[in-house]
């Protein structure tokens, strides 16, 4: 709309553009360059300029149907009807694409991934066919359960205004753009969900417990790839719940070319560059770790003698996979299977432990051990904010000692 604005405020050569004032310069017929059809251009009576095709190439013919189409849009103004229609997921594409020519030329909040994600992911499957008037209060219930089928899981508070915000969002340029009546009211979703509780975590006795119980769990494997997987997955445990770092997006990823040993002095430590959510960083795993990766290098049968050399040789393979070189995708069910045989599945709480749980353990751990907010959140990769959130609640407990 902005171009077509400056279409017409630019005095442009008879040659490139035909112009026809209708109406006392209420509206305006013009022809673009290469089109067949006459356009008539007038404003709505939210002041808002709109255009459309006379489908005529006639002049004469084209006033009399631009006219028409003023009067019938005056009528269905008057009676607070959409001058036009399309539906959710015609206006919802167009706003994606407001948002992200606003994001490339750094003029959009951050906000805006997450709008352009809700909007693809759950408002288009769900409102998509539909015109954006008719959606309903009963609509609007189904979506609810919809989407608590799709998430799995009831959304949080913040997942739920993400959500309503991107559906105003459409819903307003939908109003902008006369797709919705002026005194028709749309329904906007609800933004009250599940207030965030503290996340599922292992206490320190729980994970030596765990630990304990995975060489009774591979021994029981009832195929060979059923055991080569469970191993993998005990490292891929170890390693978790010894650097923080998310499962999937960031430590599936890893390679050994992506350790290094940083010196303080005399002494060294494990270096690990990870990449993910939050962009790329560096964090420091604990000691238990070397011994982790020793045990994967001798199990994929590497040709060196320590972790030293190996490291030295920036060696561009996976961490995280079977002897043969194979990543597995399903490592969430093979963890779950633990769970469920080692009668771990749920935390004093009540809530189902994940691979995410090992992350939420590790920064419990290190809260309880006297490590500081800030500096723990830049090893974790997230903000101040959700540690304190989300773990800070439990840290008290897990002190007792130093603190009684």
């Amino acid at each position: 709309m902005s171009s077509l604005q400056q279409l017409f405020a630019t005095q442009f050569d008879a040659k490139i553009i035909k112009q026809v004032k209708l109406m006392n310069g209420k509206a305006l017929l013009y022809m673009r360059p290469q089109s067949v059809h006459w356009q008539v251009r007038f404003k709505l009576a939210n002041n808002k300029w709109h255009s459309t095709t006379t489908n005529t190439d006639d002049i004469e013919q084209a006033k009399i149907n631009a006219i028409a189409i003023i009067e019938t849009v005056k009528i269905k103004t008057d009676a607070g009807l959409a001058i036009t229609t399309k539906t959710f997921k015609q206006i919802a594409l167009d706003e994606i694409a407001n948002m992200s020519r606003a994001l490339d030329n750094n003029t959009g909040r951050r906000c805006y991934r997450d709008y352009i994600f809700a909007i693809n992911k759950y408002l288009i499957p769900f409102f998509g066919a539909y015109e954006v008037e008719k959606i309903t209060t009963e609509m609007l219930a189904d979506f609810d359960a919809w989407r608590i089928t799709e998430m799995n899981k009831v959304p949080m508070a913040s997942t739920k205004r993400n959500h309503a915000s991107a559906y105003i969002r459409v819903v307003n340029l939908a109003r902008e753009r006369g797709y919705v009546g002026h005194n028709r009211s749309v329904p906007l979703l609800d933004a009250k969900g599940k207030r965030s509780q503290p996340r599922p975590a292992f206490t320190n006795e729980e994970m030596k417990e765990l630990l304990c119980y995975t060489e009774t769990w591979q021994k029981s494997s009832y195929t060979e790839r059923t055991r080569l997987m469970r191993t993998l997955c005990v490292a891929y445990i170890e390693f978790l719940v010894n650097t923080g770092v998310r499962h999937g997006t960031e430590a599936l990823r890893l390679r050994w070319k992506h350790l290094q040993w940083h010196w303080i002095g005399n002494k060294k430590y494990l270096r690990v560059w990870v990449s993910g959510k939050t962009g790329p960083r560096y964090l420091i795993a604990k000691h238990e770790v070397i011994k982790v990766f020793e045990r994967l290098m001798r199990w994929h049968k590497l040709d060196y003698t320590n972790l030293n050399g190996l490291i030295e040789a920036k060696l561009d393979k996976a961490i995280f996979c079977l002897p043969d070189n194979t990543q597995i995708s399903n490592m969430e069910n093979i963890f779950r299977n633990l769970m469920v045989r080692s009668s771990m599945r749920k935390d004093s709480g009540g809530l189902n432990r994940t691979l995410y749980s090992l992350r939420h353990t590790y920064a419990t751990f290190a809260l309880a051990s006297g490590i500081d907010i800030h500096t723990l959140a830049k090893q974790m990769g997230t903000s101040v904010n959700m540690i304190e959130r989300h773990y800070s609640k439990m840290t008290a407990t897990m002190a007792a000692d130093r603190l009684a």
